[in-house]
């Protein structure tokens, strides 16, 4: 009877050995692939969260918006008493911000300052003169923009001026000059096309744009018979800095 009792008390210990070595074994490799699906989870997450961020830093849906500014070479086209025309080297400078942004398009609005005129040399035998027509217009574009990826955008659309100043300015043989005109000589508004081209470089867009005129700067009759049926002619390079606070 006692060694039925041994042998019963000695199943038992091994059974219940087993029973534990089971279920320890059992506990450490849920906990081993409890760690492994986490850590999973967490790389998954941050190259989800990586991506996501890049995919939206790289994005070209994202606006832009900022300040610009550069050169103007400005002139007038169709003058019909002007026998020597040449180009009047100014500036712009302004704001600029995009609406409606989408992946390959935005609208573009923007308030600048801009010089624009014309450069007049005259010859009398040996005598010499430059005369210089010099406006100041607050310039208004609205532009379409179409977007070639990340780094090219073409522009395209029409703009409005305001005149703000006239002067002339002449230099030459018999002396030099600088005389203020009356703003009734010229139309107070201006009015025409753009296009051209921009280059993102990160948060910096280097462009060229050409502004033709349509309609008449001339407006009183002493103006006229100088300038004619003269328009506003403006070629600009520019750079512009995105202030929105990311990548294009």
């Amino acid at each position: 009877m006692k060694l039925m009792k041994r042998e019963f008390g000695r199943r038992c210990v091994l059974t219940l050995a087993m029973v534990t070595g089971v279920l320890t074994f059992s506990f450490q490799a849920n906990a081993q692939q409890d760690e492994s699906t986490t850590q999973t989870t967490v790389t998954t997450e941050t190259t989800t969260s990586s991506k996501s961020k890049s995919d939206r830093d790289m994005s070209p849906a994202r606006a832009r918006a900022g300040i610009k500014g550069g050169m103007n070479v400005s002139n007038f086209t169709s003058g019909e008493n002007l026998n020597d025309k040449n180009a009047r080297f100014g500036f712009h400078a302004g704001v600029f911000g995009q609406l409606f942004v989408n992946e390959g398009f935005a609208i573009q609005p923007e308030i600048n300052y801009s010089t624009k005129g014309n450069k007049v040399t005259y010859e009398y035998g040996i005598i010499d003169a430059e005369t210089k027509f010099n406006l100041g217009y607050i310039d208004v574009p609205v532009l379409a923009v179409f977007k070639l990826g990340d780094a090219v955008e073409i522009h395209a659309g029409p703009y409005w001026s305001y005149l703000l100043s006239a002067n002339i300015d002449t230099d030459g043989d018999l002396g030099d000059g600088f005389k203020e005109l009356s703003r009734k000589n010229f139309d107070n508004w201006d009015y025409g096309l753009v296009g051209g081209i921009g280059f993102n470089l990160g948060n910096v867009q280097l462009g060229a744009r050409y502004n033709y005129g349509l309609n008449d700067i001339a407006n009183s009759d002493g103006a006229k018979r100088i300038l004619g049926n003269s328009k506003n002619s403006v070629g600009q390079v520019y750079v512009a800095f995105n202030l929105a606070g990311h990548n294009q």
